[in-house]
């Protein structure tokens, strides 16, 4: 079964990118891109795709600003420009959207304004119906527990 578009981002273009390695922390353990920006508050992949719609050396420029605003691990400030440069080339030529649009899937599956009901909905309002009408049945055929006598009945003891 294939994913829908939505739920792709793991199969993303940008993943040699993201998940190549700045350098090891402080701890020792090694930063990835996808780490770094989620830490500074940036959507990787809206990132990823910002710096490759720019020329190489302005995004190694704009990469090596980020990574100058993060901790040291075993890398120094001044070699930003180098780290970014060689993370860079991990980045395709040319972005594409990060999540794609609901409304591009379901025109090209042939559905515009919600056509059909997802595949399920059916199965769903069938059970629906049938569960209102074993209950409505069930009402309807409950015994009277009135407490009131029914008219004509104990008039025996009256005469």
């Amino acid at each position: 079964m294939t994913l829908r578009p939505e739920f792709t981002l793991g199969h993303s273009e940008y993943n040699a990118f993201l998940f190549a390695s700045v350098g090891e922390e402080a701890v020792g353990v090694q930063l990835t891109v996808l780490t770094a920006l989620t830490r500074l508050g940036l959507d990787p992949w809206q990132e990823a795709a910002r710096l490759s719609d720019l020329p190489r050396e302005a995004a190694a420029r704009a990469l090596a600003a980020v990574i100058e605003t993060l901790s040291e691990g075993d890398w120094k400030a001044s070699e930003s420009g180098a780290i970014a440069t060689r993370l860079v080339d991990w980045l395709p030529g040319r972005s594409t959207p990060a999540v794609p649009s609901l409304v591009a899937g379901s025109r090209e599956a042939g559905l515009v304004d919600g056509e059909r009901m997802k595949p399920g909905h059916e199965r769903w309002l069938v059970w629906g119906a049938v569960f209102i009408a074993v209950l409505a049945l069930t009402l309807y055929l409950q015994p009277d527990n009135n407490l009131e006598p029914s008219p004509g009945a104990g008039d025996s003891t009256q005469r």
